[in-house]
């Protein structure tokens, strides 16, 4: 294998630190017991929260194993070593909050009064009207 040389040493060098101005990383990250929020704050000084319950492996995880975070790869992932947890803060930033299956299975589970008396409404008509299939 051939030697480095000091300009792509230097090099790159250079282009992890553009990536890390780029891209916002984790610097700390921390249970708020008073809002039972996970809060991470980044390399840019901006922060964000979320509800632990939203995310996959941590929505039965009691308060204890929830302040027991640590900030992993750089500032690119959250680790809960007591439930063997791993989550990507890019992924949380976006939103993702687990796996493509795991989020598929969280869709439409919300439920409200307003949902609930809608569906009885429904219910009580036939349920959905079926499609029809346009003739045009």
């Amino acid at each position: 294998m051939a030697e480095l040389t000091d300009q792509q040493i230097e090099t790159a060098l250079n282009a992890g630190k553009a990536l890390a101005n780029r891209d916002p990383r984790a610097v700390q990250a921390r249970l708020d017991r008073s809002s039972g929020q996970i809060i991470v704050t980044l390399s840019n000084g901006c922060s964000f929260s979320f509800p632990p319950h939203l995310a996959q492996g941590l929505e039965t995880a009691t308060e204890e194993q929830l302040a027991n975070i640590e900030v992993l790869g750089a500032g690119y992932g959250l680790h809960w070593d007591d439930l063997d947890v791993d989550l990507s803060v890019p992924h949380l930033m976006a939103g993702l909050f687990g796996t493509r299956s795991f989020m598929a299975s969280q869709a439409g589970q919300s439920s409200s009064p307003a949902k609930a008396a809608a569906a009885r409404s429904n219910g009580a008509k036939g349920g959905r009207p079926r499609k029809v299939a346009s003739l045009t």
